[in-house]
C-alpha cells in the first residue's frame, strides 16, 4: 500500500529580529543623505531653525518638499537612496541571516519612510529577507515631491508623535502568536542605535537581547538605565560596532539547540 504524502507545515522560525534603519542598517542619517543632492549640499538656516524636539517626521518632511523646490528629481533621489553606504559588516550579517532563514523572521522598525527602506533593500538584494517593514508611508506627488505620512498614533510619551516602537513590537509579537497557533517566538533580538530604540528595549525580556551601536544614544541610554535602581530593561545588553560582532553573538546561539 502507498505511503500518504507528508503533509507537514514547514516549521516557523524560532527567533524574532528587528532593525532600525537609519545609522543602523545604513551607515548614516538617510535625510543627511537626500541634502547632500542639493547643489549646496545643505538645507536653509529658516528650515534648520523650524525642527522642533520630538516632531522630526515634520521635519523631515519639510526636507523633502524643499528638495522638490529645488528640482531634485525622483531619479535623483532614488539613486542618492541606493548609493548609501551600509554600516560595516552588515551585509555579512544578512548574509548570515539569509543562510538562516529557518531560524529568523525579520522586520524593520523604523522612523525613516517606506520609500528610502525599500529602495535601499532592494538595490542591496536584501528585501526579500524581511517578513514586514513598519514606517512612515510615502509616495511621490504629481510635482515630484516625496510626500511622508505619519505611521501611526499613541500615547507613549518617551516617543516621537508618530512613532512608538515598543507599541509596534508588542502588538506584532502578539498578532505572530495568534498566527502561529499561540507560539511565540524563543527569542527577540532588536538592532539600533537611537533614543528612539530605548522604548522598544523594554518590550524585550531576560531571554531576549537589545543590540545598542556602541556609543550612540541607544547604548548610552540603556547603560544609564541598567546603573539605575528603577526602569532597568530586563533584555540582554550586547553593544555592537560592526555587524560581524551580531554574527558572532548568533552563530553561539543557533548552535544551541
Amino acid at each position: 500500500m502507498a505511503s500518504l504524502p507528508n503533509h507537514t507545515a514547514p516549521q516557523e522560525p524560532r527567533f524574532l529580529m528587528l532593525f532600525d534603519f537609519d545609522e543602523t542598517i545604513i551607515r548614516d542619517n538617510s535625510d543627511d543623505s537626500a541634502v547632500c543632492l542639493l547643489p549646496s549640499q545643505e538645507l536653509p538656516a529658516w528650515l534648520v531653525n523650524s525642527y522642533r524636539e520630538g516632531h522630526y517626521h515634520e521635519y523631515s518632511a519639510k526636507i523633502m518638499a524643499y528638495l522638490a523646490d529645488q528640482g531634485v528629481t525622483k531619479e535623483c533621489i532614488k539613486s542618492g537612496v541606493e548609493n548609501i553606504p551600509p554600516n560595516p559588516g552588515l551585509l555579512d550579517l544578512f548574509r548570515f541571516l539569509q543562510s538562516h532563514q529557518q531560524d529568523f523572521e525579520l522586520v524593520v522598525v523604523s522612523d525613516a519612510n517606506m520609500y528610502f527602506i525599500e529602495t535601499w533593500l532592494e538595490h542591496a538584494g536584501f528585501r526579500h529577507l524581511f517578513k514586514r517593514i513598519f514606517t512612515n508611508p510615502s509616495h511621490f506627488d504629481t510635482a515630484g515631491c516625496l510626500v511622508l505620512r505619519p505611521f501611526h498614533s499613541h500615547s507613549c510619551t518617551r516617543c516621537p508623535e508618530n512613532m512608538c516602537k515598543q507599541a509596534i513590537l508588542r502588538e506584532y509579537l502578539a498578532d505572530r502568536e495568534k498566527e502561529r497557533g499561540g507560539v511565540g517566538f524563543q527569542r527577540v533580538f532588536y538592532v539600533g542605535d537611537g533614543s528612539n530604540d530605548v522604548c522598544p528595549s523594554h518590550a524585550l525580556g531576560p531571554q531576549d537581547t537589545a543590540f545598542a551601536r556602541r556609543d550612540y544614544p541607544m547604548h548610552r541610554l540603556l547603560l544609564e538605565m541598567q546603573q539605575s535602581q528603577s526602569a532597568k530593561p530586563k533584555a540582554n545588553i550586547v553593544p555592537w560596532v560592526t555587524g560581524n560582532d551580531i554574527v558572532d553573538c548568533l552563530e553561539k546561539i543557533v548552535r544551541e539547540r
